[in-house]
């Protein structure tokens, strides 16, 4: 049974990447900056929020192929953010998904204004949606606060200003409610809405909750992995956080309990959304195979 989840994975996954690759060929005279948009767009990676927002939309009973263009804008947003925080004067990345980071082959500059026009695309594709008004408007305004001081950017803030200092789990988990999960909760919640159900129905909440339970689990492992795996394994540099003097959930609470807690996170994630769906075999396959991923 898992095998067939892995191969629906594989599928949106595909879908997704297809459908990125047709953006940004225009012949312009910012060529170069369209091709640092594509570089970081199309640089692969595992396309989990497209494709929960695909997932979400099935399983409330929607039309996958609608949503396709919400999924796009919202892996554009997420690129964005990847981006920026590569880097110098953020988290100072040189490594991205087993390349060098955009700045490294484009110039800060550049990557800057990459990143800038992705976020600006990531909205304008949201709007060109073949969906009602309303839907597209709730999905506007929930991918507008977690892209904002009220999501990723206040996450990067507060991580930032964390640098050098010992922090408590709790405030650990506040930062990456933000700057992990965010994305991921909008990315669900957006699944619901276009699917036809509201912003504050019981499938939306549902959606809401299970994400955030598996981002926290998801950058709990990732602080894990960041500890026993390597740079040629994940595609990104390890150690970074320790070498600038930054808490962890591994620093914090050692491999054992973080280990216990992204199970722990994981049956929450899943406990969510059952019974609150027709159908959530797959979500809840997602969350057992990112708690158990190793990279």
């Amino acid at each position: 049974m898992s095998a067939s989840y892995a191969q629906e994975y594989e599928k949106c996954r595909i879908w997704v990447e297809e459908a990125l690759g047709s953006c940004f060929l225009e012949d312009m005279p910012q060529k170069e900056l369209l091709e640092a948009m594509r570089y970081s767009l199309l640089a692969g990676g595992k396309r989990i929020r497209p494709i929960l927002l695909l997932k979400f939309c099935e399983a409330a009973g929607g039309v996958s192929e609608k949503a396709l263009p919400f999924a796009c804008a919202l892996e554009m947003l997420h690129t964005y953010s990847l981006i920026h925080d590569d880097l110098p004067c953020m988290d100072d990345d040189t490594l991205r998904r087993g390349q060098p980071s955009n700045h490294m082959v484009y110039g800060v500059c550049t990557a800057t204004l990459a990143g800038d026009a992705l976020q600006a695309a990531a909205f304008r594709t949201l709007l060109a949606a073949d969906l009602p008004p309303g839907i597209i408007r709730d999905a506007g305004m929930v991918l507008g606060r977690a892209a904002g001081e009220h999501g990723i950017c206040a996450g990067q803030y507060l991580d930032m200003k964390a640098e050098g200092k010992r922090l408590t789990v709790d405030d650990l988990t506040q930062i990456h409610a933000l700057k992990t999960a965010a994305m991921l909760r909008a990315a669900s919640v957006m699944g619901v809405l276009c699917a036809g159900r509201q912003a504050d129905g019981t499938q939306a909440i549902a959606a809401d909750r299970y994400a955030e339970a598996l981002g926290l689990a998801f950058q709990i492992r990732d602080d894990m992995l960041d500890c026993i795996s390597s740079a040629e394994t994940l595609g990104k540099t390890v150690g970074s956080d320790a070498a600038r003097g930054k808490s962890t959930f591994v620093s914090l609470l050692g491999m054992d309990a973080c280990a216990e807690l992204v199970s722990q996170k994981t049956e929450e994630a899943k406990l969510a959304v059952r019974d609150k769906f027709s159908d959530t075999c797959f979500l809840e396959w997602l969350a057992d195979s990112l708690a158990g991923r190793e990279k």
